[in-house]
């Protein structure tokens, strides 16, 4: 169930950013000179995003959320050459927006999440280290599958990746050395606007391809005898975060079913009846769907009827706010496909 303080805001989203985009203009008439009617549009367009993510912020009564999100901000509008003193501004009148059209509790909340915003971003460095360090495992090897998904060879990717497993390079250092950090940086890149987001599609639709050519080798263990669904929410299109953490299960011993992005949540109930599963992992990468994935696991617990099932949740939201899988109704959050299996095992007091 959405909170109603975040819910309050959802629903005045439009509203809300048309408003603080009036109040630019009318603060700063050369906008209109500068952006045109089609600007303000695009203005509007970022503004919903602003709202959205404030909502989930407040929801989760987090500014932690809310100040990240600003940070992510400041790096992508140096990429792109917008002066950060425009954020800042939209933050504050968005602060005054949401006091004058909703009030309450969520005006409190937002003022508590734009403060937070408002005080860090002096500090938000935009030149973001590499996610490739040159002294982590297997750092040569993820520097030239990197440089050759940028250059749009994806057969060289692929076969640089093989060749090493063929030589003993396990599964498992693969995707933790090599695909995550890569994507990762490939994140970045698109981020700070040294590459499009054409190339970031390609990263990760090629990467999709070579874990796919790995699979034999992750159903090739000895079977534990436990089940789970891997899905992401409804809305969400990045899924391969959730499809590592599939396959790391998978190794280790786990029958899993994989459901992929953007799945209802009734598919995901079915399935879990269907599997018998134990545990469910639940994926979001974007603070934007937090809400979702309360939702989500609100409506799986409800219609499985009191079913014992254990729920994990993962992804950037929940690397920021430690705690926040106790409000969306989860048993535990993982930082990695790894832990993500140390931690279902340790919920079924198991060894690990």
């Amino acid at each position: 169930m959405r909170d109603p303080a975040s819910l309050a805001i959802v629903e005045r989203r439009d509203a809300i950013a048309r408003a603080v985009v009036e109040a630019q203009f009318r603060r700063w008439p050369d906008l209109y000179a500068r952006y045109g009617e089609a600007g303000r549009e695009k203005c509007v367009e970022d503004l919903r995003y602003h709202v959205l993510y404030l909502a989930e912020a407040v929801g989760a009564d987090s500014p932690a959320l809310f100040r990240s999100y600003a940070g992510w901000v400041k790096v992508l509008f140096a990429g792109l050459r917008i002066p950060v003193e425009e954020l800042g501004d939209s933050l504050a009148i968005l602060r005054d927006v949401v006091a004058e059209q909703v009030g309450g509790v969520a005006a409190v909340r937002a003022a508590r999440c734009v403060a937070a915003a408002l005080e860090a971003l002096p500090d938000v460095s935009t030149d973001l280290p590499s996610f490739i360090a040159a002294d982590a495992p297997h750092a040569g090897l993820a520097r030239a599958y990197l440089d050759a998904l940028t250059a749009g060879d994806r057969r060289a990717a692929t076969e640089m990746v093989l060749r090493r497993v063929e030589d003993g390079l396990s599964v498992r250092d693969a995707y933790l050395h090599v695909f995550q950090p890569v994507l990762r940086e490939v994140g970045r890149l698109w981020q700070t606007g040294r590459i499009s987001v054409a190339h970031e599609h390609f990263a990760t639709a090629a990467t999709q391809g070579v874990m796919s050519m790995l699979y034999p080798r992750i159903f090739a263990g000895q079977r534990a005898g436990r089940s789970l669904v891997a899905t992401c929410v409804s809305g969400e299109l990045h899924e391969i975060g959730v499809r590592m953490v599939a396959d790391f299960f998978e190794m280790a011993g786990w029958d899993t079913y994989y459901l992929g992005a953007n799945a209802p949540a009734r598919s995901v109930v079915r399935a879990v009846e269907e599997r018998g599963a134990q545990v469910l992992a639940v994926s979001a990468t974007i603070t934007a769907h937090v809400g979702a994935v309360a939702e989500l696991i609100g409506a799986v617990r409800r219609d499985l009827g009191g079913r014992p099932l254990r729920v994990i949740v993962g992804g950037y939201p929940f690397n920021i706010e430690p705690a926040l899988w106790k409000a969306v109704g989860a048993d535990a959050s993982a930082s990695d496909a790894g832990q993500a299996v140390e931690i279902a095992n340790h919920l079924f007091g198991e060894a690990v």
